[in-house]
């Protein structure tokens, strides 16, 4: 029988190497699902849109692949928006793949069931592109352009939209032949000579790295030794740099030692950092800086926002590393080390005390699980992370407040990481709040017999916007919620459940989770927490 489009998608997203479909079947996605057994496909169903895009972010935090999402037209759509926001706020790919009216009903408003004025308008602002596919022969060639965009730009969610009668119709016009390799662009040879060259000549030089390094730990390493200049990261680029390495401030940025030195550096070189305020964490100001600044980035318009540069490259940041360090065989190095440690020491003393207590908190779950993901919600345990913890690998730390700053993402996102890493320790770090926004997740979590501890800092509200609203004299309306039993809720949806208030108890409580056959909710009261 002839196959139709919806069957032939399935087949080329296997091409390209999707692993996962997330996803709530609905009466307009049903026909996305008739090829599904056909291919080695796995498909996840989350208990909400919003859920499964968080996982698809978590999956691809961790891999920097892109999962897929198959989602309903209408209240779908509406639903992972935010999700896509945040994964579009942090360059992270997501490949969703949703159904619409069919195509001869589209933007008549006639009351169809899920019927949106324009579902495809709706997200183009959440999505580097959003397309309707208007005939069959049409879906090769977006499928292309999506993957050229998750492997050789800069990448983020894109949204490719199917009318019912398309999915439906003959794919005899589809050749189905996959997009052979997919490379980055590198830097010109002048440019690498114009780097170099300003590096040479500088007195004062500091590097900033970025999430766009997450996967050239290496090339990171090796430039950073052999200029053996200071060298700041900024939150998505935990772990490009090992936590021990003498010549990293860690993500110690905002910290006041640290940023008069990066303000008084004549030479900045910029690696895949837009330099906003949830890279900076300068979120009172915006960062000034006195000399020359060399910025690197996948993206052209990413390399004049915020600060302009004196030099700018548009490449990918692994292939210019390697070629800078090609380019300096004989650079006389320079020796930043004793400067690193003095103001590494100085930026933890001036340190909020509460932040430096978070910082020890997320250090106790690295030291009794090694190789530990952390996927963090806004709360206020990764407010301090942010600042003073340090993952020993790239891509082992991520949270929703860089970006687009939400609530919820915590437990879905590292559901997604579990299922990408099942073989790595994961744990959700989520607040009491964030956790009541996706707290249905846990039967997800629970269907798939998902070892996940779910550590939720509780402080029985909305305990950083209180803290904020009391420094600028303001009632403190509104974030004072009820707060529910988790322990009896997480025995309800099938989780383990304990509430810890020990140091000791919290490790076992732990470790214990991590071994498990299901989920585990540990609840953790903020005050006695703050105190182990």
């Amino acid at each position: 029988m002839t196959k139709t489009c919806g069957e032939v998608l399935v087949e080329l997203l296997q091409d390209y190497g999707i692993e996962i479909v997330f996803g709530i079947p609905g009466v307009h996605t049903v026909e996305l699902y008739r090829g599904l057994p056909a291919t080695k496909i796995r498909h996840i169903t989350p208990r909400h849109e919003q859920g499964a895009g968080f996982m698809a972010d978590g999956y691809a935090r961790v891999t920097g692949k892109p999962a897929a999402c198959f989602i309903i037209s209408g209240p779908g759509m509406t639903n992972i928006v935010t999700a896509m926001a945040q994964a579009y706020s942090d360059s992270v790919p997501m490949l969703v793949i949703s159904s619409v009216n069919n195509s001869h009903e589209l933007a008549l408003g006639q009351g169809r069931l899920h019927e949106l004025p324009s579902q495809r308008q709706l997200v183009a602002g959440v999505s580097v592109f959003s397309h309707t596919v208007a005939r069959p022969n049409e879906l090769e060639e977006v499928l292309a352009r999506a993957f050229a965009v998750f492997d050789s730009a800069r990448p983020g969610p894109v949204h490719i939209e199917l009318p019912l009668d398309v999915i439906t119709a003959s794919a005899t016009s589809i050749t189905a032949h996959p997009v052979g390799a997919r490379y980055r662009s590198g830097p010109g040879s002048r440019a690498v000579a114009d780097v170099a060259a300003l590096l040479q000549h500088a007195s004062n030089p500091f590097i900033v790295l970025g999430g766009g390094t997450q996967d050239a730990s290496q090339e990171a390493c090796q430039l950073v030794d052999r200029l053996g200049i200071r060298t700041v990261l900024t939150v998505n680029a935990k772990g490009v740099l090992p936590p021990a390495h003498p010549l990293s401030l860690g993500s110690r940025m905002p910290q006041q030692p640290v940023l008069d030195a990066l303000q008084a550096a004549d030479v900045v070189l910029a690696i895949g950092t837009e330099l906003g305020e949830t890279d900076t964490l300068l979120f009172d100001d915006q960062l000034r800086l006195g000399g020359k600044v060399i910025r690197v980035d996948i993206e052209p318009e990413q390399l004049s926002r915020n600060v302009l540069p004196y030099i700018s490259i548009c490449a990918d940041a692994g292939l210019t590393m390697q070629a800078l360090f090609d380019a300096i065989p004989d650079f006389e190095a320079f020796e930043h080390q004793a400067e690193v440690s003095e103001l590494r020491s100085k930026a933890d003393e001036l340190g909020p005390a509460t932040y430096r207590k978070h910082g020890k908190f997320l250090d106790l779950i690295a030291a009794s699980l090694p190789g530990v993901i952390i996927a963090g919600d806004s709360t206020q345990p990764v407010y301090g992370g942010n600042l003073f913890y340090e993952a020993a690998a790239a891509r082992s730390y991520f949270n929703s407040s860089t970006g687009y700053g939400t609530l919820g993402y915590g437990l879905p996102a590292a559901l997604g990481a579990k299922l990408a890493q099942p073989q790595r320790p994961v744990v959700s770090l989520i607040g009491d709040g964030g956790l009541q926004f996706t707290l249905s997740e846990l039967a997800t979590a629970v269907e798939l017999n998902l070892a996940v501890p779910i550590l939720v800092w509780n402080n029985n509200g909305y305990g950083e916007i209180k803290r904020f609203m009391i420094e600028r004299d303001i009632p403190t309306i509104g974030v004072d919620i009820y707060t529910p039993d988790f322990i009896a809720i997480a025995k309800g949806f099938g989780c383990g459940a304990i509430r810890v208030a020990t140091r000791s108890e919290f490790i076992e409580a732990l470790q214990q989770a991590a071994a498990a056959a299901q989920p585990t909710v540990i609840d953790i009261p903020e005050a006695p927490a703050l105190e182990w």
